[in-house]
């Protein structure tokens, strides 16, 4: 795919020029990323220098959104887009938003959140992605510290906004009820003119996107990306992928969060991919697969959570046309990856990235997938892992030297210099996240830097451990922990959910035990099992810092909690 059209300006030829290199290297990755530079940007509006050239007499479709398995949904083709997202650029700038301005964007997945992001890019606004999760609270924090002026939000939502300042104007979607109480009808969007003309150029370096990180160790920051970090930076995300030009890309990921932009936005759009999207109201994994079949759905994306629920079905039995899938969002198992391949031929390939990052490290197409590996760094991307003390390491904190600082990564977050200075110090980005090195290249996911622990002098990784906890088959999902020992210092505690038709007692707890045993090294084997609900952050993440809190208050006095069994309660297992 090479892309010379006379439309396009110096910046947007640039970033076509790198973009048309990694789909021709798609499946070569050694002269991918030895070739890939990211593009030299001084002045670039993703929405108006790229997407409107590219859609400009554009009949493939863009967006198709399903909410009904038997239906045929909503498909939308590029040149419709760029025409309805200027109408709503128009109306916008009706409503007095202006470049710099910051907008809230609270919408699920229908096709006005699409628009909304393309409109607000040609504006120059800056957009606060937010997830219709949150309660009312967390809308006045967010809308609060975020300094929004203006905000979008669907119409069953408005009821979380009663607290805000009046001084914050609000446009609502999807309904006219909310229309009498001082909100203003999105649907006069499609009355304003589909010519739209910029109030002047976007430097690259423009704020373009605030998020919330989901806080799994700490409280939310505000992550700053700009009109090239994302747009540009997610070459990476694209390259991961092996998106194509004419592929039906789904991401299931809901709108609000950063993986949304990722790969239901930016790196499918980037391909000149159709983005797909089965808006379900309860996720149901049959009714999941008979979408793929029936919407012939080539690439899909998908965090661990899905992927545990759907190899409970007989995926065989389902002719998919996938050519490639992917995972994201937390590491997947081996044993998932292998069930998978086995049905369908098609090899579930891992990737990392943060809502800081785009994708950084991946197993990219057409290379061999080492088990229990999320693969090489990626275009564009040079990884290292140091120490605590910032030295060079085979096993350490994951990290981007700042010396080549890659396009995709955040300019910092807004309103905490703090922060950035220590996620930044010595001429490093530090991810938090911990990694190996093999010698083959290939990087394996340890744990975030807090959730590593020692047990006896060994240092122990969560995600080996719930890795294999989560192969017995009474085991939905699993967290470990440490818990305080007078012994070996701490030990491996996990706590568990059990599928449906499982019985929670002591019974099904020794044969956890006795699975334990026979799965891990005696060093590694789980001590300790408490049968219990997660904490989970609204994104979805489990928050290991809540349970590892409920543990160090054991160490104040508490005794045994509820459903809580230890291995020493089973001594015909020694």
């Amino acid at each position: 795919m090479e892309t010379k059209l006379t439309g396009f300006t110096h910046s947007a030829q640039a970033f076509l020029d790198a973009r048309d290199l990694l789909v021709r290297h798609r499946t070569d990755y050694e002269r991918a990323y030895q070739e890939f530079a990211w593009p030299k940007l001084d002045t670039f509006n993703w929405a108006l220098d790229y997407f409107d050239e590219m859609a400009r007499g554009n009949d493939s479709p863009a967006l198709w959104i399903v909410d009904d398995p038997a239906s045929a949904g909503t498909r939308l083709t590029f040149a419709q887009m760029a025409e309805r997202s200027s109408r709503v650029a128009n109306f916008l700038r009706e409503q007095g938003v202006a470049r710099g301005d910051r907008l809230l964007l609270m919408l699920p997945n229908r096709v006005e959140l699409w628009e909304v992001m393309l409109a607000a890019m040609k504006l120059g606004a800056v957009v606060l992605p937010a997830t219709t999760q949150l309660s009312s609270d967390d809308v006045c924090e967010r809308v609060e510290v975020g300094a929004v002026r203006f905000v979008i939000v669907d119409g069953s939502e408005v009821g979380k906004f009663d607290g805000i300042e009046a001084t914050v104007k609000r446009i609502v979607v999807g309904t006219r009820a909310a229309v009498t109480q001082g909100w203003i009808d999105f649907a006069l969007a499609y009355e304003a003119s589909p010519a739209f003309k910029p109030d002047g150029p976007t430097n690259a370096s423009d704020p373009l996107l605030l998020y919330f990180t989901s806080g799994t160790t700490s409280r939310p920051k505000l992550v700053e990306h700009t009109h090239q970090s994302y747009p540009v930076g997610h070459l990476s995300t694209m390259y991961w992928i092996g998106l194509r030009p004419g592929d039906v890309h789904w991401n299931i990921s809901s709108p609000g969060w950063a993986k949304h932009a990722w790969s239901c936005f930016f790196a499918p759009w980037n391909a000149g991919a159709c983005v797909f999207v089965y808006d379900y109201t309860r996720f149901v994994p049959k009714d999941t697969l008979n979408v793929l079949v029936q919407c012939g759905v080539t690439t899909l994306c998908a965090p661990p959570t899905v992927w545990r629920m759907l190899v409970q079905e007989p995926l065989a039995s389902y002719p998919v046309k996938l050519r490639e899938i992917v995972g994201a969002g937390e590491p997947l198992n081996p044993e998932i990856i292998e069930r998978v391949r086995h049905a369908w031929g098609t090899t579930i390939r891992d990737g990392f990235g943060q809502t800081e990052t785009t994708c950084q490290i991946g197993n990219s197409p057409g290379q061999p997938v080492v088990a229990g590996s999320m693969g090489r760094p990626l275009p564009g991307y040079r990884i290292e892992l140091v120490d605590a003390d910032d030295h060079a390491a085979s096993e350490g904190e994951i990290a981007l030297s700042l010396a080549h600082r890659p396009t995709g990564l955040m300019t910092g977050y807004a309103n905490n210099p703090q922060a950035t200075e220590y996620a930044m110090r010595n001429g490093l980005y530090h991810t938090s996240d911990v990694a190996l090195r093999r010698e083959d290249g290939y990087f394996v996911y340890v744990g975030r830097a807090d959730d590593v622990f020692k047990s006896s002098d060994y240092r122990l990784s969560p995600f080996e451990l719930e890795s294999v906890l989560i192969e017995h088959e009474a085991i939905a999902e699993a967290a470990v922990v440490p818990s305080a020992d007078a012994v070996r210092l701490s030990v491996p505690k996990a706590f568990v959910i059990v599928r449906h038709g499982y019985q929670i007692g002591p019974e099904l707890a020794r044969e956890v035990f006795r699975f334990s045993r026979e799965k891990l090294a005696p060093y590694k084997r789980i001590r300790r099992l408490q049968f219990s609900d997660l904490p989970k952050t609204i994104s979805g993440k489990i928050r290991r810092v809540e349970l590892r809190r409920r543990e160090m208050e054991r160490d104040m006095g508490a005794g045994r909690f509820p459903d809580e069994y230890w291995e020493e309660d089973f001594p015909e297992l020694r």
